[in-house]
């Protein structure tokens, strides 16, 4: 099984769109801040400098929707890295139940911190996702 980073989430009336549901803009807010919180975590006790991670495209399919008051488990992990891109899977289910409700596939772009340009991703990283 693949090492995953996860928290949940309680669906508050500001991520709700016209029709009561999750707004999709939401969830896609929702992959960066995991993504972030995954980054933060692997990196928060390391005395290094790391370069910039930037999206390049999200591939997300929603499958069922969330409604005020559901609490959500949001999972992820890093599927892939090759030259400076790498592949990042959010998984959103429901919390009581472990229903799948969103998926989305994000792939980001590595960038030197000084240059920001794309630079191929260092192993120190790709050994942090391992």
């Amino acid at each position: 099984m693949r090492d995953y980073f996860q928290y949940d989430l309680k669906v508050q009336s500001e991520h709700l769109d016209a029709l009561a549901h999750v707004n999709n803009v939401q969830y896609l807010q929702w992959v960066q801040e995991i993504a972030e919180a995954h980054w933060s975590s692997l990196t928060a006790e390391k005395n290094e400098t790391y370069g910039i991670w930037v999206v390049r495209t999200h591939k997300i399919e929603y499958k069922r929707p969330a409604q005020f008051g559901d609490v959500l488990t949001l999972k992820t992990f890093v599927a892939h890295t090759e030259g400076f891109l790498s592949e990042r899977v959010v998984k959103i289910y429901f919390k009581d139940t472990n229903t799948l409700l969103a998926q989305c596939s994000t792939q980001w772009c590595y960038l030197h911190p000084q240059t920001r340009k794309p630079e191929s991703i260092p192993q120190k990283v790709i050994e942090l996702f391992h």
